[in-house]
């Protein structure tokens, strides 16, 4: 391959560490590496690699801009996760910080299936769902109370702008009358200094490996709140309730199998003041997953859109559990389901 085509500066770095050989045949191709990134799978004589490259500005409507230098951080995520459970992250293969990119293990999606995709078509595997809240309840409680993580991840300036501006902050400026309460768990998340977060808990940056979930696309860790983390993910299971709502029962066994497994492994706190944050995170998540930078694909119609942004700001009165939430997204969705 001509090393001066679209892929060249690609190429050209993985040359540079040496990950493919003088006079190597390979072949790069492009995957959707979504709003944030370009990724390529790369294919050499011997073996398949992955290559992510972080953008500066964001692929969506609204004007996203982040420091390119988050792919440092990702890549140093990786590694600590590495040394907690090695089958959780991708091995690092290289890193070229220059170019803001780095390469990691290829993982055949036949093998390892993106669990949104999964969710997507009704495979609800609940223990594989419990597993998850598992891994990042673990991953928090060995980074928790840690000043040496909380120094090397104080990535405050990226998480800014790719979370708390990005969904906390934009969603705020449009809803007046509940954005001094997202302000409030704006400031409470920019200011924790608890544990590492990975920052997108997202079913889409999880694959359902044969031991267990693979998290990928790290770039907005950060040392804050972990009920970040664990609302972040809440809040994808009930969204998917409304986009397929023949599915949402499973959706509901789902959601409560992750928060108890979570919450089973979540040593560092109390339970009552996590789950507080997490629920009211939880509600500024819905209502920013409508209306916040980055709005979900999915729900498009007025009615689904106007149905979330009720619940959430009923929810972001406060007071409610987490499963107080869940039983009111339920049986709400349910209400609606019967009336159509």
């Amino acid at each position: 391959m001509n090393l001066n085509d679209q892929f060249g500066d690609v190429a050209t770095a993985l040359c540079e560490m040496r990950l493919i050989g003088e006079g190597e045949q390979f072949a790069i191709r492009a995957l959707s590496g979504g709003v944030s990134c370009d990724v390529y799978d790369v294919r050499t004589d011997k073996r398949a690699y992955c290559v992510k490259r972080a953008l500066a500005k964001l692929r969506v409507a609204a004007d996203w801009r982040a420091p390119a230098e988050r792919s440092h951080a990702e890549v140093a995520w990786m590694r600590l996760v590495a040394g907690i459970d090695p089958r959780w992250v991708p091995e690092i293969l290289g890193e070229d910080r220059a170019r803001h990119l780095f390469v990691m293990t290829y993982f055949p999606p036949e093998t390892y299936p993106v669990w949104k995709s999964l969710l997507a078509r009704g495979e609800i595997d609940v223990g594989f769902t419990a597993r998850v809240g598992e891994a990042v309840a673990r991953i928090h409680s060995a980074t928790a109370g840690r000043e040496d993580i909380a120094r090397a991840f104080a990535n405050g300036e990226q998480f800014h702008a790719l979370r708390v501006e990005a969904y906390l902050l934009h969603t705020a400026a449009k809803h007046p009358d509940v954005a001094e309460t997202i302000r409030d768990a704006a400031r409470s998340v920019e200011t924790a200094r608890i544990a590492l977060m990975h920052g997108d808990v997202s079913p889409k940056n999880i694959l359902r490996g044969p031991q267990g979930p693979v998290f990928l696309d790290a770039e907005t860790c950060c040392y804050g709140d972990p009920a970040f983390d664990l609302a972040f993910c809440l809040n994808h299971l009930l969204l998917k309730a409304l986009w397929h709502p023949e599915h949402a029962p499973a959706y509901a066994t789902a959601f409560t199998a992750l928060k108890k497994a979570y919450f089973a492994k979540a040593d560092w706190e109390e339970p009552a003041g996590l789950e507080r944050r997490t629920a009211a995170l939880l509600a500024a998540f819905l209502l920013a997953r409508i209306d916040g930078k980055s709005p979900v694909e999915y729900v498009t119609a007025d009615g689904d859109k106007a149905f979330v942004r009720a619940a959430a700001k009923a929810f972001l009165d406060g007071g409610k559990t987490l499963d107080d939430m869940l039983a009111h997204w339920t049986e709400a969705l349910a209400a609606r389901q019967m009336r159509r």
